[in-house]
């Protein structure tokens, strides 16, 4: 059946507006969701601050080229959010409907798989953001977080990473029908690939076999061009080989993941284990 896309944006938006009201009706969650990530990253600039020397931070600055470690720690902190939240948005909220009795009857509306984990993610998506924005303004009181270079430039070229990332969430979300669990999946799922692209700190650093890992992830590339535009550090690659990386990452990474998510699909049908958790 070809649904009209005007009815699929509008199917979109409805599961996106549920998703806010429940957001919005727990106040002090979205005040924690702001307060948890400086909980942790006050540490870090404090143990920052013991490794700093009259001449700054030599080593840190050697390897990404800026000895602004805690404007790097929170582009990396901002930009790892994202990740969580498709990772979170369409794998765990599949597992919510499967939970709460539901999975079934929504899937025989005649409404695009797609327009489902789409919309399952779009609020994740806006709330990361204003989170974000929080977050930022706070480092810059408390820690001294300062843009050095083009600030739209890097939303530009960070818009292909966070389209991407719906290919990698479409074959989360189709792992977590196989599998009928989520919450160990994209635990360690969203850490491990957070961790090696680098979100908190140069992947230089890392061990010689987990090197080759991390820069065989286009999301390394992601963090790298946005810190470089963003705070100016020392790229990878230079930063149209970077921009490209992503761009021919969001080509390939979406179809995929969704051509995944609609064969498993398939599978769970003939199974007939749709609905079990």
């Amino acid at each position: 059946m070809n649904i009209p896309w005007q009815l699929q944006l509008r199917a979109i938006y409805t599961i996106a507006w549920k998703n806010w009201l429940l957001f919005i009706r727990y106040p002090l969650n979205a005040i924690f969701r702001v307060v948890q990530p400086l909980m942790w990253l006050t540490p870090i600039y404090f143990l920052g601050l013991s490794f700093k020397s009259a001449a700054g931070n030599v080593g840190f600055a050697g390897y990404a080229g800026t000895s602004d470690y805690m404007s790097f720690i929170l582009v990396g902190a901002m930009l790892s959010s994202y990740i969580s939240a498709v990772f979170w948005g369409m794998g765990y909220a599949l597992k919510n409907e499967m939970d709460s009795g539901v999975m079934e009857s929504n899937w025989l509306t005649p409404v695009p798989r797609f327009a489902f984990l789409i919309g399952q993610t779009l609020t994740n998506l806006v709330t990361t953001t204003l989170v974000n924005a929080g977050i930022l303004a706070l480092g810059w009181w408390l820690f001294g977080f300062t843009i050095t270079g083009n600030l739209w430039q890097a939303v530009a070229v960070v818009l292909p990473m966070l389209l991407a990332l719906y290919g990698f969430g479409f074959a989360f979300a189709a792992v977590v029908l196989l599998m009928r669990d989520a919450n160990m999946l994209i635990d360690v799922s969203d850490f491990l690939i957070s961790i090696l692209s680098g979100s908190q700190f140069p992947v230089q650093v890392l061990p010689g076999f987990l090197l080759p890992i991390a820069l065989a992830l286009p999301l390394t590339y992601g963090f790298d061009v946005a810190r470089g535009l963003l705070i100016r550090t020392t790229t990878l690659l230079p930063i149209p080989y970077e921009i490209a990386i992503l761009v021919l990452f969001m080509a390939v990474t979406v179809p995929l993941g969704y051509w995944v998510f609609r064969r498993i699909e398939r599978r769970i049908k003939r199974l007939g284990t749709l609905g079990m958790h």
